[in-house]
């Protein structure tokens, strides 16, 4: 006979109950299976934070100073972590037309890039943080090309965001027309905006939620809450309203706890652009995707032996009224075949 001080009967009590844990604590207990998506380093968000008060300041002088006679011009800001690799095809598209661009390269600095060469050359950006996809380092980098391309040139009205497996569609002249001469009697004030804006999206309440139930009121109520292409040209006018907000800000750029619904950079832009300035924005891209046949959240990659001058007049097609001036994505060895339409197709009109 045992006595009730002898420690075997608690030890067999507690090895019972470590036992059911193990057995049955996923049907009981909230263990949540994701990854939490990696916070922005405060040393960043203050780097960036100082970068955007200089871009707006400076801004605001050239504003209160008056505008000049120079030609306006747009703004390329190419978002990459790998070569530029259509960077010969993007050579012919803006060749003859350097009064009327800049360009502006924010490169992921974890991943080693070949050193851009010709029209790209020393056009990577200063302020570099790493980017991780369906995080808010990726809505920080686009705010840091925006802010470099304000401080830069006080003639930049455009701001068009291009990832590196993005191809031109049309001429640059085509290009340019199209964004300044839609209403050749508009003013800077008039000139809208192109990115998607949508609502009554299924995906929306699981993407609303994926940084946890509640946590984005009361600044973002799922009813304002918006998605939209991560591609866009936005006016100068936006482009500051993008670097002067710190209010929605705050709420997307909480790591999200359920990863796989976690697309920050598809919500950002159009949600805070449909609240302050929602008849300002076309609510639809000019960068044609291709959503069939995507996979894990990629769209669909073109390859070689799909690209032809039909898919070029195809791609250009757009239920708006304006072309689609921009396609995405193309593997890397599209090149070639791309280079041989470039003359005779892309880049005819």
């Amino acid at each position: 006979m045992f006595s009730t001080s002898t420690p075997i009967i608690p030890t067999i009590a507690l090895l019972i109950s470590l036992i059911i844990i193990f057995l049955f604590a996923p049907s009981f207990l909230p263990i949540n299976t994701h990854h939490k998506s990696p916070p922005i380093p405060l040393a960043d968000e203050q780097d960036d934070l100082a970068l955007f008060t200089r871009a707006t300041r400076r801004a605001t002088a050239k504003s209160r100073l008056g505008s000049t006679n120079q030609n306006p011009k747009i703004a390329f800001l190419f978002l990459t972590n790998t070569d530029l690799y259509f960077s010969p095809l993007w050579e012919l598209f803006f060749k003859n037309h350097s009064s009327l661009y800049n360009i502006y390269i924010h490169a992921d600095p974890t991943v080693k890039i070949t050193p851009p060469t010709g029209v790209f050359q020393g056009r990577v950006i200063g302020n570099l943080h790493r980017t991780y996809r369906g995080t808010a380092t990726l809505i920080s980098a686009a705010r840091r090309l925006i802010a470099t391309a304000i401080l830069d040139d006080s003639s930049n009205f455009y701001f068009a965001l291009i990832s590196q497996q993005c191809i031109p569609l049309h001429s640059f002249k085509f290009v340019y027309n199209a964004l300044f001469s839609i209403d050749s009697d508009s003013t800077a004030l008039d000139k809208i905006s192109f990115i998607e804006i949508l609502s009554n999206q299924s995906i929306l309440w699981d993407r609303y939620n994926a940084r946890g139930k509640r946590v984005m009121v009361p600044e973002v109520p799922f009813e304002k809450f918006r998605v939209g292409s991560q591609f866009f040209i936005l006016t100068r006018r936006h482009s500051l309203m993008v670097l002067r907000d710190q209010r929605l800000w705050r709420k997307f750029k909480i790591p999200c706890i359920n990863v796989h619904s976690c697309y920050p950079e598809e919500h950002y832009f159009p949600t805070l652009l449909s609240m302050v300035d929602p008849k300002g924005c076309s609510f639809y891209t000019l960068t044609r995707v291709n959503w069939t046949d995507s996979v894990n959240g990629h769209p669909h990659t073109y390859y070689p032996p799909e690209v032809s001058a039909q898919l070029i007049y195809t791609l250009r097609e757009s239920n708006s009224s304006h072309s689609y001036l921009f396609a995405r994505k193309f593997s890397p060895d599209c090149l070639k075949p791309l280079l041989d339409l470039s003359k005779k197709v892309i880049f005819k009109d």
